[in-house]
């Protein structure tokens, strides 16, 4: 079913040290041709900055949050009035979203630092989502090019990786990402392959044993769900050159870099991060505040706007129309 209307977005202007309320400037005007923008925002910090880079401010609906007022903020710099500002600009959005006054939301990046300096404990975007939301069970998807990654482990240290790689968790990643791909790109039967941790898929045990305790029964059980085919555990060194080839619908990583490397290296400037198992939609770019180059007009909003793109194709899914 082709849907003509715009849907409806929210859009939220992220850390205001960073580049978020520059490529939000940038973005806009490609974005109204697609959807209805509603940009959550410190109104004023956002003509002040559109005035410093010689941007223009759109004519879209902005919700002023008036949460800098005349504080100081630094471009590149972690500050607790930029994390509690940050968090309060997701938080409304959510609330709108689930009380049907949009269709889909797309966040501007955060800092986790400025998170921490505010006292807010989320270690990113998608764990606060899920808690704003209750939901029990997401998964943070990346797309870029011909890529499409979900991952296991998100935002934890590498060292602790082993030990959440548990065969309840990789199954249920694997559910909600045959879930989305049949829902949203209404792929019949999606083939999904299965990343091994270790090198050589631990080699049967030599180089590990997280693919014969958790990986390989995670992938046991998958296969006994209807209407998918799933692969693995697939050795690393050859998963994504497979996948950038076609053989796959998507691949589910076990930790953050194991799936962002690859994804960053050929869909940088257009890659998305889409959270599945969220009773609302959300995207976002796929890169972070950029705080070496914020405020320096230098900031790409490819990604930002193939983000906005992505959410409203979502909205306009007959699925999610019904």
């Amino acid at each position: 079913m082709k849907v003509s209307r715009k849907p409806s977005i929210i859009i939220t202007m992220g850390d205001p040290a960073g580049i978020g309320p520059e490529v939000v400037l940038k973005s806009l005007k490609e974005i109204v041709e697609f959807a209805d923008p509603i940009v959550i925002c410190d109104y004023e910090f956002l003509r002040k900055t559109a005035k410093r880079l010689r941007l223009k401010v759109p004519d879209v609906f902005y919700i002023d949050m008036e949460n800098i007022g005349k504080k100081k903020i630094i471009p590149g710099k972690i500050s607790a009035v930029c994390g509690r500002a940050s968090y309060e600009y997701i938080e409304l959005a959510v609330r709108l979203a689930r009380e049907k006054l949009a269709e889909a939301i797309v966040t501007a990046p955060i800092t986790k630092g400025s998170f921490h300096a505010a006292g807010i404990k989320y270690p990113g975007h998608t764990e606060m989502l899920a808690g704003l939301t209750g939901t029990k069970d997401y998964a943070m998807m990346l797309t870029g090019d011909r890529l499409r990654v979900v991952l296991v482990t998100i935002h934890t240290s590498l060292a602790s990786v082993p030990g959440l790689i548990k065969k309840e968790k990789i199954l249920k990643k694997i559910t909600l990402t045959a879930k989305w791909l049949k829902k949203y790109l209404k792929i019949k039967r999606p083939v999904i392959a299965v990343a091994a941790l270790n090198p050589h898929a631990g080699e049967g045990g030599i180089f590990g044993k997280e693919e014969a305790k958790e990986i390989i029964p995670a992938l046991k059980a998958a296969q006994k769900l209807k209407g998918v085919k799933v692969l693995g555990p697939v050795v690393p060194d050859i998963l994504f050159y497979k996948a950038m080839k076609g053989a796959y619908d998507a691949v589910v990583c076990m930790y953050h870099d194991q799936g962002l490397i690859p994804l960053k290296m050929v869909g940088f400037e257009t890659g998305v991060n889409i959270t599945l198992g969220l009773p609302i939609i959300r995207t976002s770019p796929d890169h972070g505040t950029a705080y070496d180059i914020a405020g320096k007009g230098l900031a790409d909003p490819g990604s930002f706007i193939e983000a906005a793109r992505m959410a409203a194709r979502l909205a306009q899914s007959e699925e999610h129309l019904k």
